[in-house]
């Protein structure tokens, strides 16, 4: 997990050589942030905790992490609200709490947070810490895509493809499932490369298939790389078999990730 580009270092007036070393030295932005956030800055508090997270400038604590996203939260910050989510989605400096995720992820998604749009709707499609409700996490997946996020077009495409609601439609899971991938979406470009091959575009999809692997987490590659590896296409199978072998020396990424 990278520290979030949206961070705006230069709405702090600071003079240009203090934002360069902002941006080039993590230990001078943690030290900067620690100032910041104990002088009552969300924004700061929010940027010490993604640093506290990923030991980024400063020792990983991911108790500390959490301290910092909920005072930020506390201050209103819908991002931090969504983070606050996060630790306890994944259990990142307190106990996995399923029920309470869904309730950080719910303010933050009223405020139109489309990151906590999409997490809200993962744990309402899974049942986890809420009643299931297949079509809240639609609507939910709806608006988040609405605003960009290509990981709920993905999930857009899945309704379409499976019929989670209503009848199955290939084609809008087709356009998609496309939208998701050119936005970068591993699972979309996977998705999308498979109704490709299908069709018989085999180069096109083979191309999809590599991006999809060379940005995704080990865990996917490592689901898909056999699916791939046993494909009746000699050039689709040899990006399956390529990927399964440098899964065998590929190191394990950590758990915050």
């Amino acid at each position: 997990m990278s520290i979030p580009s949206t961070f705006a270092i230069s709405a702090y007036d600071l003079p240009l050589d203090a934002q360069q070393q902002l941006r080039l030295s993590p230990g001078y932005l943690a030290q900067w942030a620690r100032s910041e956030a104990c002088g009552g800055s969300s924004a700061a508090q929010l940027i010490l905790g993604h640093l506290l997270l990923n030991g980024h400038g400063v020792t990983a604590d991911h108790a500390a992490a959490y301290r910092a996203f909920l005072d930020a939260a506390r201050d209103d910050s819908a991002d931090a609200m969504n983070m606050v989510g996060r630790c306890y989605e994944r259990g990142w400096g307190v106990p996995v709490d399923f029920a309470e995720a869904a309730t950080w992820y719910r303010r933050a998604a009223d405020r139109s947070h489309t990151w906590a749009q999409f997490n809200l709707g993962s744990l309402l499609l899974h049942g986890q810490g809420v009643s299931a409700d297949l079509q809240h996490a639609l609507a939910l997946f709806v608006r988040s895509a609405r605003g960009g996020n290509a990981k709920a077009m993905n999930m857009l495409g899945r309704y379409r493809e499976e019929g989670w609601v209503g009848r199955v439609k290939l084609n809008s899971a087709r356009r998609w499932y496309w939208r998701a991938a050119i936005r970068g979406c591993y699972r979309g470009q996977f998705h999308f490369g498979r109704f490709l091959s299908d069709e018989g575009q085999v180069a096109k999809a083979t191309s999809w298939f590599q991006a999809s692997l060379e940005s995704a987490p080990r865990e996917f590659s490592i689901e898909i790389a056999p699916y791939l590896a046993r494909h009746a296409d000699p050039r689709i199978r040899s990006v399956g078999l390529a990927a399964m072998e440098r899964l065998k020396t590929a190191p394990r990424e950590r758990a915050a990730e």
